[in-house]
């Protein structure tokens, strides 16, 4: 049987030159190919030392047991400030559990029920817009970008996609995604706070066009919530949320910092994970068609515990997340000295979680490379979704949104499977490339049928 499409590892040892080439090219195709065995490796460069970290227990280590001991690198933050400046994303300590008080209540159980509507709404026009291109070939990425995108506003700020602001605003982070921001210098090298950090000038602009449209969505919400006019969507909730220890709300400016990560965080890597989804289920007809009959549970109007009974599809969510998780490597920095695996590894060194490894991991998956929905069922893959499975990171700082986005992809890939036929191209297999989220290099195509 074919394996999905997996990017080509480069050879196991290159210059640092020839490596920062790669890197620029592609974040994934740029590790070499024994990762995919090592429980750990060491990268030295003249500037830092980064030791990617597979072992179960020493990531559990890193993320769940002593988090607060290996906060977020700087390094990568650097990339993405101009965009994200100090959002929950990038920040540490003291900064990062404040806005974690004030943003996690929006995001509990109860007010994920109470944005289904919204999401629902959503995903019928996603399926609409599709649906028009019945008999065509789709690039598919394009249409999960616009749906994801909907989705974002319509649950965040009870707008559509159609709304001009709004509109605006997708079309400039897609423009942003492009500029490869997290490609900079300060990445690679130890420079002193004053000096500038060299950011491509599309950056730049990318994110100043996008932080000035975000601010005027922040600006009107403000002034429907002093005037009692405001609905009751998740940045309501946010910015009228107060930390129980402060009793202090977001500024302006610090909800646009938010605003900014909800909107990348949750925009671009669902519209990846569904992308991928699709493509998965049109290169495995057995499986979507198998999908296809359980949508038929939906109906016209599916209620919010609809969602939890589409359980085919939510496998096939979670073995799309295993092979394609959008963001694929996480980094973080020792603040102390530290032994792994008999290993000093020094204060100031990254240690790389990658997702992508991991969930591919040939000493812990059986089948690492192929799509088998059913392993969630068997004893091995129970084991590794307890203990290689990170999708979504893990420990205090886990994706808030995980929740939203497993419903979101679980009731959008169900959806579009009850009304569609979709069907891979011969000969135009995706190939799957890594800046900010995993994405197919030149799209991915699929035939688009009705049902």
């Amino acid at each position: 049987m074919t394996l999905p499409p997996k990017p080509a590892s480069r050879p196991d040892t290159v210059s640092l030159r020839r490596y920062l080439k790669l890197f620029r090219q592609d974040l994934l195709s740029a590790q070499p190919e024994r990762l995919y065995r090592a429980w750990m490796a060491e990268f030295r460069t003249p500037f830092f030392r980064s030791y990617l970290v597979n072992q179960p227990d020493l990531v559990t280590t890193v993320l769940k047991e002593r988090p607060l001991d290996f906060p977020k690198s700087g390094r990568i933050s650097e990339g993405l400030r101009p965009l994200l400046g100090e959002s929950v994303f990038l920040t540490n300590g003291a900064q990062w559990q404040r806005q974690r008080r004030i943003i996690d209540p929006a995001f509990e159980g109860g007010r994920l029920r109470e944005t289904y509507p919204a999401m629902w709404a959503a995903s019928q026009a996603a399926l609409a817009r599709l649906s028009e291109r019945a008999g065509e070939t789709v690039e598919i990425e394009e249409q999960t970008s616009h749906a994801a995108a909907d989705i974002i506003f319509r649950t965040l700020f009870s707008i559509p996609i159609e709304d001009a602001l709004a509109a605006q605003v997708f079309h400039e982070f897609r423009a942003y995604q492009r500029t490869q921001p997290i490609l900079n210098l300060a990445a690679f090298l130890p420079l002193p706070r004053w000096m500038p950090r060299f950011f491509r000038a599309d950056t730049r602009q990318a994110a100043r066009r996008i932080r000035a449209l975000i601010t005027a969505l922040c600006e009107r919400r403000r002034a429907e919530i002093e005037a009692g006019t405001a609905p009751d969507d998740l940045a309501t909730k946010i910015m009228t949320t107060a930390d129980l220890e402060t009793g202090e709300t977001f500024s302006t400016g610090e909800m646009v910092d938010q605003v900014a990560i909800f909107f990348l965080a949750g925009h671009e890597t669902s519209a990846s994970a569904l992308a991928w989804a699709l493509y998965l289920v049109a290169t495995h007809p057995e499986w979507q068609e198998r999908l296809a009959e359980e949508a038929q549970l939906l109906g016209d109007a599916p209620a919010f515990s609809d969602i939890a009974r589409l359980r085919l599809s939510r496998d096939v969510f979670r073995e799309t997340l295993r092979l394609y998780p959008p963001v694929p490597m996480m980094v973080r920095e020792t603040r102390c000295p530290e032994r792994f695996r008999d290993r000093d590894v020094p204060k100031g060194a990254q240690i790389v979680l990658s997702p992508w490894h991991q969930h591919r991991h040939a000493r812990l998956w059986d089948n690492p490379d192929g799509f088998d929905p059913s392993r969630w069922g068997t004893e091995n893959g129970r084991s590794c979704a307890r203990e290689a499975y990170m999708p979504f990171s893990a420990g205090p700082r886990v994706c808030t949104g995980a929740g939203f986005a497993m419903v979101e992809g679980v009731l959008m890939l169900s959806l579009v499977l009850r009304d569609l036929k979709l069907t891979a191209l011969p000969g135009k297999v995706p190939e799957p490339v890594a800046f900010l989220t995993v994405r197919a290099r030149d799209g991915i195509h699929l035939q688009v049928e009705r049902r």
